[in-house]
Protein backbone atom coordinates (compact mmCIF):
# COMPACT_ATOMS: atom_id res chain seq x y z
CA UNK A 1 0.00 0.00 0.00
CA UNK A 2 1.40 3.39 -1.00
CA UNK A 3 1.30 6.20 1.54
CA UNK A 4 0.17 9.50 0.12
CA UNK A 5 0.53 12.86 1.78
CA UNK A 6 -2.39 15.25 1.43
CA UNK A 7 -1.38 18.33 -0.54
CA UNK A 8 -2.57 21.84 0.20
CA UNK A 9 -4.52 23.15 -2.76
CA UNK A 10 -4.23 26.81 -3.67
CA UNK A 11 -6.44 28.31 -6.34
CA UNK A 12 -5.14 31.43 -8.08
CA UNK A 13 -7.89 33.68 -9.43
CA UNK A 14 -7.48 36.10 -12.33
CA UNK A 15 -10.50 38.20 -13.23
CA UNK A 16 -10.25 39.50 -16.77
CA UNK A 17 -12.03 41.85 -19.16
CA UNK A 18 -10.70 42.18 -22.72
CA UNK A 19 -7.04 42.35 -21.74
CA UNK A 20 -4.44 40.68 -23.98
CA UNK A 21 -1.97 41.20 -21.10
CA UNK A 22 -3.66 38.17 -19.53
CA UNK A 23 -1.19 36.01 -21.49
CA UNK A 24 1.77 37.57 -19.64
CA UNK A 25 0.01 37.14 -16.31
CA UNK A 26 -0.56 33.43 -16.97
CA UNK A 27 3.00 33.01 -18.23
CA UNK A 28 4.37 34.48 -14.98
CA UNK A 29 2.14 32.14 -12.97
CA UNK A 30 3.55 29.20 -14.93
CA UNK A 31 7.03 30.08 -13.63
CA UNK A 32 6.32 30.47 -9.90
CA UNK A 33 7.98 28.32 -7.28
CA UNK A 34 5.47 25.85 -5.83
CA UNK A 35 6.25 24.02 -2.57
CA UNK A 36 6.33 20.22 -2.83
CA UNK A 37 3.29 19.84 -0.58
CA UNK A 38 1.17 22.32 -2.55
CA UNK A 39 -1.01 21.82 -5.62
CA UNK A 40 -2.13 24.87 -7.57
CA UNK A 41 -4.97 25.54 -9.96
CA UNK A 42 -5.73 28.73 -11.87
CA UNK A 43 -9.23 30.16 -12.24
CA UNK A 44 -9.74 32.67 -15.05
CA UNK A 45 -13.02 34.56 -14.64
CA UNK A 46 -13.99 36.25 -17.91
CA UNK A 47 -16.23 39.25 -17.20
CA UNK A 48 -16.97 40.12 -20.84
CA UNK A 49 -20.43 39.77 -22.44
CA UNK A 50 -19.02 37.16 -24.79
CA UNK A 51 -16.36 34.60 -23.75
CA UNK A 52 -13.62 36.69 -25.36
CA UNK A 53 -10.76 35.32 -23.22
CA UNK A 54 -11.57 31.65 -23.75
CA UNK A 55 -9.47 31.28 -26.90
CA UNK A 56 -6.43 32.81 -25.18
CA UNK A 57 -6.85 30.52 -22.16
CA UNK A 58 -7.13 27.46 -24.42
CA UNK A 59 -4.03 28.56 -26.30
CA UNK A 60 -2.11 28.87 -23.02
CA UNK A 61 -3.19 25.50 -21.58
CA UNK A 62 -0.37 23.40 -23.13
CA UNK A 63 2.25 25.76 -21.67
CA UNK A 64 0.86 25.69 -18.13
CA UNK A 65 2.11 23.22 -15.49
CA UNK A 66 -1.26 23.19 -13.73
CA UNK A 67 -4.97 23.02 -14.45
CA UNK A 68 -6.77 26.15 -15.66
CA UNK A 69 -10.46 26.50 -14.90
CA UNK A 70 -12.12 28.96 -17.29
CA UNK A 71 -15.35 30.57 -16.08
CA UNK A 72 -17.47 32.90 -18.21
CA UNK A 73 -19.27 35.26 -15.80
CA UNK A 74 -20.85 38.17 -17.67
CA UNK A 75 -20.88 41.02 -17.65
CA UNK A 76 -18.94 44.20 -16.90
CA UNK A 77 -19.27 43.86 -13.14
CA UNK A 78 -16.05 42.97 -11.33
CA UNK A 79 -17.92 41.70 -8.27
CA UNK A 80 -19.62 39.05 -10.41
CA UNK A 81 -16.20 37.86 -11.55
CA UNK A 82 -14.71 37.85 -8.05
CA UNK A 83 -17.70 35.96 -6.67
CA UNK A 84 -17.40 33.43 -9.50
CA UNK A 85 -13.84 32.76 -8.35
CA UNK A 86 -15.04 32.20 -4.78
CA UNK A 87 -17.85 29.94 -6.01
CA UNK A 88 -15.53 27.84 -8.19
CA UNK A 89 -12.65 27.55 -5.74
CA UNK A 90 -12.12 24.14 -4.17
CA UNK A 91 -8.83 24.98 -2.48
CA UNK A 92 -7.70 25.62 1.07
CA UNK A 93 -6.53 29.05 -0.09
CA UNK A 94 -7.61 31.41 -2.84
CA UNK A 95 -5.22 34.02 -4.21
CA UNK A 96 -6.18 36.97 -6.41
CA UNK A 97 -4.01 38.83 -8.93
CA UNK A 98 -5.04 41.23 -11.70
CA UNK A 99 -4.99 40.41 -15.40
CA UNK A 100 -2.36 43.05 -16.20
CA UNK A 101 0.16 41.97 -13.53
CA UNK A 102 3.16 39.67 -13.42
CA UNK A 103 4.02 37.76 -10.27
CA UNK A 104 7.55 37.17 -8.98
CA UNK A 105 8.98 33.64 -8.80
CA UNK A 106 8.64 33.38 -5.01
CA UNK A 107 5.33 35.28 -4.83
CA UNK A 108 3.19 32.33 -3.72
CA UNK A 109 5.82 30.96 -1.34
CA UNK A 110 6.04 34.32 0.43
CA UNK A 111 2.27 34.64 0.79
CA UNK A 112 1.89 31.09 2.08
CA UNK A 113 4.80 31.35 4.53
CA UNK A 114 3.30 34.51 5.99
CA UNK A 115 -0.14 32.90 6.26
CA UNK A 116 1.30 29.93 8.14
CA UNK A 117 3.58 31.89 10.48
CA UNK A 118 1.06 34.62 11.36
CA UNK A 119 -2.12 32.57 11.36
CA UNK A 120 -3.86 35.45 9.58
CA UNK A 121 -7.07 34.97 7.62
CA UNK A 122 -5.78 37.14 4.77
CA UNK A 123 -2.26 37.99 3.57
CA UNK A 124 -1.57 40.98 1.33
CA UNK A 125 1.47 41.52 -0.84
CA UNK A 126 2.83 44.67 -2.51
CA UNK A 127 2.16 45.68 -6.10
CA UNK A 128 5.13 47.49 -7.60
CA UNK A 129 4.30 49.86 -10.45
CA UNK A 130 6.49 49.82 -13.57
CA UNK A 131 6.62 53.17 -15.35
CA UNK A 132 7.65 53.92 -18.92
CA UNK A 133 10.02 56.79 -19.63
CA UNK A 134 7.08 58.75 -21.04
CA UNK A 135 5.47 58.94 -17.58
CA UNK A 136 5.92 62.31 -15.83
CA UNK A 137 9.09 62.50 -13.79
CA UNK A 138 7.22 63.51 -10.61
CA UNK A 139 5.00 60.45 -10.99
CA UNK A 140 7.91 58.05 -11.32
CA UNK A 141 9.83 59.68 -8.45
CA UNK A 142 6.81 59.66 -6.15
CA UNK A 143 5.69 56.16 -7.23
CA UNK A 144 1.99 57.06 -7.11
CA UNK A 145 0.70 53.81 -8.63
CA UNK A 146 2.23 51.14 -6.39
CA UNK A 147 -0.06 49.45 -3.87
CA UNK A 148 0.66 48.55 -0.26
CA UNK A 149 -1.59 48.10 2.77
CA UNK A 150 -2.34 50.91 5.21
CA UNK A 151 -1.79 50.40 8.94
CA UNK A 152 -4.10 52.05 11.47
CA UNK A 153 -3.07 51.77 15.13
CA UNK A 154 -0.71 48.93 14.30
CA UNK A 155 -3.12 46.78 12.28
CA UNK A 156 -4.37 46.40 8.71
CA UNK A 157 -8.11 47.04 8.58
CA UNK A 158 -8.87 46.54 4.92
CA UNK A 159 -7.25 45.12 1.81
CA UNK A 160 -7.27 44.75 -1.97
CA UNK A 161 -7.50 41.98 -4.55
CA UNK A 162 -4.54 42.83 -6.77
CA UNK A 163 -2.23 40.70 -4.58
CA UNK A 164 -3.85 38.69 -1.80
CA UNK A 165 -4.12 35.19 -0.33
CA UNK A 166 -7.35 34.26 1.49
CA UNK A 167 -7.72 31.25 3.80
CA UNK A 168 -11.07 29.83 2.71
CA UNK A 169 -11.27 27.47 5.69
CA UNK A 170 -11.76 30.32 8.17
CA UNK A 171 -15.28 30.95 9.54
CA UNK A 172 -14.89 34.70 8.91
CA UNK A 173 -14.67 33.93 5.17
CA UNK A 174 -17.58 31.45 4.90
CA UNK A 175 -20.31 32.67 2.49
CA UNK A 176 -18.71 36.12 2.26
CA UNK A 177 -19.13 37.66 -1.17
CA UNK A 178 -18.28 40.90 -2.98
CA UNK A 179 -21.00 43.53 -3.19
CA UNK A 180 -22.59 43.52 -6.66
CA UNK A 181 -23.66 47.15 -6.23
CA UNK A 182 -19.98 48.15 -6.28
CA UNK A 183 -19.06 46.03 -9.28
CA UNK A 184 -18.78 48.97 -11.67
CA UNK A 185 -17.55 51.66 -9.30
CA UNK A 186 -14.77 49.72 -7.59
CA UNK A 187 -14.24 49.64 -3.85
CA UNK A 188 -15.83 46.19 -3.62
CA UNK A 189 -12.56 44.75 -2.31
CA UNK A 190 -12.13 47.54 0.25
CA UNK A 191 -15.62 46.84 1.59
CA UNK A 192 -15.11 43.06 1.50
CA UNK A 193 -11.99 43.14 3.66
CA UNK A 194 -13.21 45.99 5.86
CA UNK A 195 -16.29 43.99 6.81
CA UNK A 196 -14.17 40.88 7.29
CA UNK A 197 -11.91 42.76 9.69
CA UNK A 198 -14.92 44.16 11.56
CA UNK A 199 -16.13 40.59 12.04
CA UNK A 200 -12.82 39.58 13.62
CA UNK A 201 -10.71 38.74 10.58
CA UNK A 202 -6.96 39.34 10.72
CA UNK A 203 -4.92 40.69 7.81
CA UNK A 204 -1.14 40.30 7.52
CA UNK A 205 1.47 41.60 5.07
CA UNK A 206 4.13 39.72 3.10
CA UNK A 207 6.50 42.48 1.86
CA UNK A 208 8.48 40.11 -0.38
CA UNK A 209 5.44 38.64 -2.18
CA UNK A 210 6.03 40.96 -5.11
CA UNK A 211 3.70 41.55 -8.02
CA UNK A 212 4.57 43.91 -10.89
CA UNK A 213 2.08 46.10 -12.75
CA UNK A 214 2.95 48.15 -15.84
CA UNK A 215 1.46 51.66 -15.89
CA UNK A 216 0.00 52.31 -19.37
CA UNK A 217 -0.01 55.82 -20.82
CA UNK A 218 -3.71 56.39 -20.10
CA UNK A 219 -3.04 55.85 -16.38
CA UNK A 220 0.14 57.92 -16.24
CA UNK A 221 -1.85 61.11 -15.81
CA UNK A 222 -2.81 63.25 -12.86
CA UNK A 223 -6.45 63.15 -13.95
CA UNK A 224 -6.53 59.34 -13.74
CA UNK A 225 -4.94 59.37 -10.29
CA UNK A 226 -7.36 62.08 -9.14
CA UNK A 227 -10.40 60.07 -10.23
CA UNK A 228 -9.00 56.98 -8.54
CA UNK A 229 -8.31 58.80 -5.28
CA UNK A 230 -11.71 60.50 -5.28
CA UNK A 231 -13.52 57.18 -5.75
CA UNK A 232 -11.37 55.61 -3.03
CA UNK A 233 -12.39 58.43 -0.72
CA UNK A 234 -16.04 57.90 -1.61
CA UNK A 235 -15.79 54.25 -0.58
CA UNK A 236 -14.13 55.19 2.69
CA UNK A 237 -16.79 57.81 3.38
CA UNK A 238 -19.60 55.37 2.68
CA UNK A 239 -18.06 52.81 5.04
CA UNK A 240 -17.70 55.48 7.75
CA UNK A 241 -21.40 56.27 7.43
CA UNK A 242 -22.51 52.67 7.99
CA UNK A 243 -24.46 51.88 11.17
CA UNK A 244 -22.27 51.01 14.13
CA UNK A 245 -19.37 53.26 13.23
CA UNK A 246 -17.86 55.21 16.13
CA UNK A 247 -18.13 58.81 14.91
CA UNK A 248 -21.23 60.74 13.88
CA UNK A 249 -21.68 61.52 10.20
CA UNK A 250 -21.59 65.28 10.79
CA UNK A 251 -18.32 65.02 12.76
CA UNK A 252 -16.77 62.88 10.01
CA UNK A 253 -17.86 65.37 7.34
CA UNK A 254 -16.28 68.24 9.28
CA UNK A 255 -13.09 66.25 9.81
CA UNK A 256 -12.77 65.20 6.15
CA UNK A 257 -13.53 68.73 4.94
CA UNK A 258 -10.82 70.15 7.19
CA UNK A 259 -8.31 67.56 5.98
CA UNK A 260 -9.17 68.28 2.35
CA UNK A 261 -8.73 72.01 2.88
CA UNK A 262 -5.43 71.58 4.72
CA UNK A 263 -4.03 69.34 1.98
CA UNK A 264 -5.20 71.72 -0.75
CA UNK A 265 -3.44 74.65 0.93
CA UNK A 266 -0.30 72.56 1.45
CA UNK A 267 -0.34 71.65 -2.24
CA UNK A 268 -0.48 75.32 -3.24
CA UNK A 269 2.39 76.15 -0.90
CA UNK A 270 4.54 73.41 -2.47
CA UNK A 271 4.29 74.46 -6.11
CA UNK A 272 8.05 74.22 -6.47
CA UNK A 273 8.12 70.56 -5.35
CA UNK A 274 6.18 68.51 -7.91
CA UNK A 275 6.16 65.24 -5.91
CA UNK A 276 5.02 66.78 -2.62
CA UNK A 277 2.60 69.11 -4.41
CA UNK A 278 0.96 66.24 -6.25
CA UNK A 279 0.84 64.05 -3.15
CA UNK A 280 -0.99 66.73 -1.14
CA UNK A 281 -3.29 67.56 -4.06
CA UNK A 282 -4.30 63.92 -4.40
CA UNK A 283 -4.88 63.65 -0.66
CA UNK A 284 -7.10 66.73 -0.84
CA UNK A 285 -9.09 65.05 -3.61
CA UNK A 286 -9.30 61.81 -1.64
CA UNK A 287 -10.68 63.59 1.45
CA UNK A 288 -13.16 65.44 -0.78
CA UNK A 289 -14.25 62.00 -1.94
CA UNK A 290 -14.75 61.01 1.71
CA UNK A 291 -17.13 63.95 2.13
CA UNK A 292 -18.93 62.87 -1.05
CA UNK A 293 -19.33 59.34 0.30
CA UNK A 294 -20.50 60.55 3.69
CA UNK A 295 -23.31 62.62 2.17
CA UNK A 296 -24.40 59.73 -0.03
CA UNK A 297 -23.18 60.71 -3.50
CA UNK A 298 -23.01 57.68 -5.82
CA UNK A 299 -19.49 56.42 -6.39
CA UNK A 300 -17.78 57.06 -9.72
CA UNK A 301 -18.01 54.24 -12.25
CA UNK A 302 -14.69 52.61 -13.10
CA UNK A 303 -15.72 49.29 -14.68
CA UNK A 304 -18.11 48.42 -17.44
CA UNK A 305 -17.81 51.67 -19.37
CA UNK A 306 -16.72 49.80 -22.49
CA UNK A 307 -20.06 48.01 -22.67
CA UNK A 308 -22.31 50.70 -21.24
Amino acid sequence: MTNTVARTQIDIAVCTFRRPELAETLHSLALITVPADVAIRIIVADNDVTPSAEALVNQMRPTMPCEICYVHCPASNISIARNACLDNSTGHYLAFVDDDERVSRTWLVQLLDTAVTTGADVVLGPVRAEYTLSAPNWMRRGDFHSTRPVWVDGEIRTGYTCNVLIDLTRPVVFNRRFNLALGQTGGEDTEFFRHMHADGGRLAYAPDALVFEPVPEKRARLAWLAKRRFRSGQTHGRLLSEPGQAGSRVAEIVRATAKSGYCAIASLMLLGSPVARSRYALRAIMHAGVVSGLIGVRELQQYGAATA
